[in-house]
């Protein structure tokens, strides 16, 4: 953990267009760790964790979202103990939805 773990929901149209796997590519591309997960009620949970610029440029990204996705708006607020105990050792995970 590097201090600048970030949790960030999604909202819009965000689910069954491939939004977790291509937050995943964003991660790698700025070599961050985390984690992503559809929620039950239509919006997708992401969590990240490496440098504050790394972090910072995924998120401008995330705002856009990939092809297919419609983002309508994000919350993004420091992540929590409990988010970041589902963060890999490294790398990016897909969760299970919640």
């Amino acid at each position: 953990m590097t201090g600048n773990a970030v949790q960030i929901e999604v909202h819009g149209r965000v689910q069954g267009v491939g939004f977790r796997a291509w937050a995943g590519q964003i991660a790698g591309m700025f070599g961050l760790t985390g984690w992503a997960r559809n929620r039950h009620d239509g919006w997708v949970e992401i969590v990240l964790d490496g440098s504050q610029n790394g972090v910072g440029a995924a998120i401008v990204m995330i705002e856009r979202g990939p092809p297919g996705a419609r983002v309508e708006n994000i919350a993004v607020r420091p992540a929590e103990a409990e988010e970041l105990s589902l963060t890999p050792a490294s790398g990016f995970s897909v969760l299970p939805d919640l």
